[in-house]
């Protein structure tokens, strides 16, 4: 079979994703990839969700951050943006999903917006509202043990 030529070959636009959630939770690619295709499918219907496309081509995620880039098709870009605002849990863990930028290229996109390695997480006693509490910390982002819940905040809160 003979490929197409460049002028009908489909024109792709790549978005940088990052991910935030609990320094405890694990994600895949494939179960954020599901849960894009179930949002991009709800909000978009059959037909909007194929011609955004939105097919996670790479994945990385370690301690409770990480970042994607989600394939689209050229001028639908803004509605892959919208499905990915639709995201709120992957799988049981409450994810922060935030489009980091745009390229035409994968090598660009990773370049220019993919975070740098993140630290590990550091467990630690804290002082918060008013107690000293055990508290997973993360560069400058907190998440802290508190009675049946885990409260977030900044090291700059706790001071």
């Amino acid at each position: 079979m003979k490929h197409l030529p460049k002028h009908l070959r489909p024109k792709w636009r790549y978005v940088a994703v990052g991910l935030e959630t609990d320094p405890d939770a694990s994600l895949s690619r494939g179960t954020f990839q599901r849960e894009l295709w179930y949002a991009a499918q709800n909000l978009l219907g059959d037909a909007g969700s194929a011609d955004a496309d939105g097919t996670v081509v790479r994945f990385s995620f370690r301690h409770g951050d990480g970042a994607a880039v989600v394939r689209a098709r050229r001028g639908h870009v803004e509605p892959l943006r919208a499905a990915l605002a639709c995201i709120d849990s992957v799988g049981d863990d409450a994810v922060a999903v935030s489009v980091l930028g745009v390229s035409g290229t994968i090598r660009a996109c990773e370049e220019k917006f993919m975070p740098a390695a993140t630290e590990r997480p550091v467990r630690r006693d804290v002082a918060f509202d008013g107690q000293g509490r055990s508290a997973v910390v993360r560069g400058n982002r907190v998440a802290v043990d508190v009675p049946g819940d885990r409260a977030y905040a900044m090291t700059r809160d706790l001071e």
